[in-house]
């Protein structure tokens, strides 16, 4: 099968912008769960943990562009998919387990889900959900028209404005902990929703279905794109979502610190913070769509790509799964190194520094580490993927 350059493309940068994201994150989260030190750093959590923000929803983008409709019959996708997803999620659940907390408690729990402590593989649980309703909705989505596609789009779009809804209806939401001490913010009721009904009008049509949608629409209705109709397009998207992602994050930050840092608090505050992040968010959609939009540019597959951009794509799952093994131990490093807060070696820019630095390292070595074990006759596919 002919390779979609630009899709291969998105997945690299992708895969950057996750280990991005997580290199913030002992900015905004630490001591009783949540800590951010000064000011600035709350800015710098900001700014650079709202630009990767779409990097989940790019991994999913690219899954659906690929995949729905299904090419072929459900019990073959579900072998395929299933060969391809579970064997490495499987290993690297329970490496996790193994080296990060207590081992018996980890495996005991992970009878009910995934270790706490890699957060991160959330995400396939959520992708095999998604893999679950494709065949559903493939036959639906083969006969689809533009302007109906565009109907449910638009619907989508109006959901990813709900969480925005419920803050300025309700205010700052009480958290409710459920197990292990996991914040949930207790949700003000919209449209049919109570506190015995979570089911309200847009239930169905929330979340990273969305993104099966718009990747559905990308590969049916949108042709090529000149650059000035696709910066005229992504630009003003990705400056807006972005400002919705960060200044919605310094609208709830600036109250709870009263002006005084560090601002400390358990870990339900972070988990409010983190509100205008979320996958099925406005910012984080339309910052989406800028992504795809300039991604479709990209056309290069020369020696660059065969060398470098295909092998690290091929890789991106086994990357995705293990990287959080070495970011840890770089993102530690460096504070150690460069120190934090006022204390800090470079002053302002030591912040950013550290986000960075951890970033690009945790990625050069993760892919190499990706490639090479991916590369093993036999075992590496089912280590990788």
């Amino acid at each position: 099968m002919k390779r979609t350059v630009y899709i291969d493309y998105l997945r690299v940068v992708a895969c950057f912008l996750v280990m991005a994201t997580h290199s913030c994150e002992p900015f905004y989260l630490g001591g009783e769960g949540s800590l951010i030190l000064t000011e600035t750093d709350a800015v710098w959590v900001a700014v650079l943990n709202s630009l990767p923000r779409a990097c989940v929803a790019l991994f999913v983008f690219a899954s659906a562009y690929l995949q729905f409709p299904l090419h072929y019959s459900t019990g073959e996708f579900f072998r395929k998919r299933a060969l391809r997803i579970l064997p490495p999620f499987l290993i690297w659940t329970l490496v996790y387990a193994l080296v990060w907390g207590e081992p018996v408690q980890n495996l005991h729990d992970l009878l009910l889900n995934f270790n706490y402590a890699a957060g991160h593989l959330w995400f396939v649980y959520m992708l095999l959900g998604l893999y679950l309703i494709m065949p559903l909705l493939s036959p639906w989505a083969e006969r689809a028209g533009k302007h109906e596609l565009q109907s449910y789009l638009g619907i989508w779009l109006f959901t990813t404005m709900i969480p925005l809804i419920r803050q300025s209806v309700g205010g700052a939401a009480p958290v409710i902990y459920g197990p292990s001490g996991i914040p949930n913010a207790a949700k003000y009721p919209l449209w049919g929703e109570a506190s015995w009904n979570t089911y309200g009008t847009f239930y169905y049509l929330t979340g990273f279905v969305g993104y099966l949608l718009l990747a559905l629409y990308f590969r049916k209705f949108v042709g090529r794109l000149s650059w000035g109709k696709t910066l005229s397009i992504a630009l003003p998207a990705f400056f807006t979502g972005f400002a919705i992602c960060c200044g919605g994050f310094l609208s709830r930050v600036w109250p709870d610190s009263h002006g005084v840092f560090p601002i400390e608090g358990p870990v339900g505050l972070a988990a409010l913070w983190e509100g205008p992040w979320l996958n099925d968010t406005l910012g984080v959609a339309l910052m989406t769509v800028a992504w795809v939009l300039l991604f479709r540019k990209i056309e290069w597959n020369g020696r660059f790509f065969d060398k470098v951009i295909l092998p690290i794509s091929k890789a991106s799952y086994g990357m995705y799964l293990s990287h959080l093994l070495l970011l840890v131990y770089v993102s530690t490093w460096l504070r150690t190194s460069l120190g934090t807060g006022t204390d800090s070696t470079l002053g302002i820019w030591t912040t950013p520094v550290q986000m960075l630095g951890t970033a690009l390292l945790s990625f050069i070595g993760v892919a190499l580490f990706s490639i090479l074990v991916q590369r093993i006759p036999k075992i590496g596919k089912w280590i990788i993927g």
